[in-house]
């Protein structure tokens, strides 16, 4: 039998081998050497009037010794802030380390991590690195170690994963990373069609095709047009060939470490989804979609910036998907969803149809919406709070609302609900929820 005192040297022992600092990958400097750089052209952006007199001012002479000071002290920046970078893996938690003039030291406790991301852009493709985003509970921004070898990427992940499903420091070297089975994959043809079937891309172009002429009519400025028309574009470019180079190649995998999403043209993103940490699941169908029989389907996940879990699916595919991320729930057909009574139209007149309202043993689900329709599922274990609003022309004609917070800061209305049909659903919701909660699976990784 070992003697306290020595399973405590030999505790420590490992600790202090375990604790060793490692620095970003070399070429981590030319990425941060663009800073100072960034803020000379933010100020040309930001008034480009004074930038432009000041550049004719320059001569040759004054820009090639403004380039040789401006090249090497940008170098040096990125240079130092990389030597001044240092992360290591503790028993307990990962810490980072960073700051040039101002120190600051992240420390991230490995039980808190709920996913790790890896994401390569095009460039660090290129040049064979990777960076690393940790979504942890509770922060409101991901932390990340940018760059790091690919393969040494892929070993951290695994290694921070099996640390929090609970796996020993010395173990969690061993474990790797789980394998995956493929549940869908979305064909490039599909994806392409879906998002020229989208309404809002459509609508950012006719926008602005005519508002653009409207505004040349009206003022004869180029630069008012340009400064109404790029935004528009660029948000009808970002709901089209941003959305398809964004989810090109889009992949859904199953582990035991939770949903494995793979996907990008250009930047190509490893994300996974963490198990028991999804709070809402949206099925979005635009109208456009209903013929070929797809739909879209979004996530709300606590403390994470996951968002979408498929692009574009036929519905059996995207259900199949859903019952992976919320076990033993059942998407409620058309059929299932209860409409507002008659009266309501009074309150919101046609778009009243597009309600609907369902509660099953395990999801409180709800519709809204004609061409655009939106269902989303709200599991009983994951309400936060539950309330009935109603305002004075609702009163009159006896509806009211029924709001579901869930942890994730989003809420789920039912609308235009009979009063009486409300009261009780707040209160039957309330039940549901607290015994959801009770019952409910540990929010555990490879459980």
């Amino acid at each position: 039998m070992t003697a306290p005192g020595a399973d405590g040297g030999v505790a420590d022992a490992t600790r202090a081998r375990t604790v060793v600092e490692r620095r970003l990958h070399p070429v981590t400097p030319f990425r941060r050497a663009w800073a100072p750089i960034a803020v000379v052209a933010g100020w040309a952006v930001h008034d480009p009037n004074q930038a432009q007199r000041q550049l004719t001012r320059l001569t040759t002479t004054t820009l090639l010794i403004a380039l040789a000071v401006v090249i090497p002290a940008a170098a040096l920046y990125g240079f130092l802030s990389w030597w001044f970078t240092h992360f290591a893996v503790t028993d307990s938690e990962l810490r980072i380390r960073t700051g040039l003039v101002f120190r600051r030291t992240a420390h991230i406790r490995l039980e808190r991590i709920q996913a790790v991301d890896v994401t390569r852009p095009l460039f660090a493709r290129i040049a064979g690195v990777a960076k690393l985003r940790l979504d942890v509970v509770g922060a409101d921004k991901k932390d990340e170690l940018a760059f790091l070898g690919e393969e040494e990427a892929s070993v951290l992940r695994a290694e921070l994963l099996a640390r929090a499903a609970g796996f020993a420091p010395e173990t969690a070297h061993e474990v790797g990373e789980a394998p995956a089975r493929e549940l869908l994959r979305v064909p490039t043809r599909e994806l392409a069609i879906a998002l020229a079937l989208t309404g809002a891309t459509w609508g950012a172009l006719i926008a602005a095709l005519v508002v653009l002429p409207m505004l040349w009519l009206v003022t004869e400025s180029v630069w008012t047009v340009l400064a109404t028309g790029v935004p528009l574009l660029g948000a009808a470019g970002a709901r089209s060939v941003g959305r398809f180079v964004a989810e090109f190649d889009w992949s859904v995998g199953d582990s035991p470490d939770g949903l494995r999403i793979d996907h990008g043209l250009l930047d190509r993103a490893h994300e996974t989804v963490p198990p028991g940490r999804v709070q809402t699941v949206r099925i979005v169908e635009p109208l456009l979609w209903r013929r070929r029989g797809w739909v879209r389907v979004e996530l709300a996940v606590a403390g994470s910036t996951n968002s979408v879990l498929v692009p574009v699916a036929p519905r059996e595919a995207a259900e199949a998907v859903i019952a992976r991320v919320l076990p033993g729930v059942a998407v409620p057909d058309a059929a299932a969803l209860a409409r507002p009574p008659r009266r309501a139209g009074r309150c919101v007149p046609v778009w009243w149809r597009g309600y609907g309202t369902a509660v099953t043993d395990t999801v409180f689900a709800s519709r809204h919406g004609l061409l655009r329709r939106s269902l989303a599922l709200v599991p009983h274990a994951k309400v936060q709070s539950v309330r009935l609003t109603q305002g004075p022309w609702q009163r009159l004609w006896r509806v009211a609302d029924v709001r579901v917070d869930s942890g994730a800061g989003t809420t789920v209305t039912a609308r235009l609900r009979d009063a009486r049909e409300a009261a009780e659903l707040l209160r039957g919701q309330a039940e549901r929820s607290r015994t959801g909660r009770r019952d409910a699976r540990p929010d555990r990784w490879m459980a």
